[in-house]
């Protein structure tokens, strides 16, 4: 049996695939507090790093430091959401993958910080 969803192919599949992106986006931020605040601080923080990178290597990590949050935000949220639609029961496996994309967005944020920290350093105080 074929997927009805998967025959779509060309700009059509483009359009669409980019309007269930933007859907994704909005959910995220309508229902996620987390992802609202990572969101806000990624305005400021992304046109900062063209300021704080001193070449197009560093502002590219200082910025993709900050899009990897956003990013690992959005699967954390994901599985998240996954979970709670098949059950609100507290389950060892339901708390084990929902802790383990905590971990993951912890990470990200740690990898942000110290790349941030580093550039500054180098900016400012070197």
């Amino acid at each position: 049996m074929t997927n009805p969803h998967k025959g779509r192919t060309g700009v059509d599949r483009v359009v669409r695939a980019t309007g269930y992106s933007m859907q994704g986006l909005r959910a995220a931020y309508r229902h996620e507090s987390a992802f609202r605040q990572e969101f806000w601080l990624a305005v400021v923080m992304l046109p900062f790093s063209l300021w704080v990178g001193r070449t197009w290597v560093e502002t590219a990590l200082l910025g993709g430091s900050v899009l990897l949050v956003l990013i690992v935000e959005l699967l954390n949220t994901a599985v998240e959401a996954a979970i709670d639609r098949i059950s609100f029961e507290v389950h060892d496996l339901s708390k084990r993958a929902k802790d383990i994309g905590s971990a993951a967005v912890l990470l990200a944020l740690l990898l942000c910080a110290g790349v941030w920290a580093a550039a500054l350093w180098q900016r400012w105080l070197v």
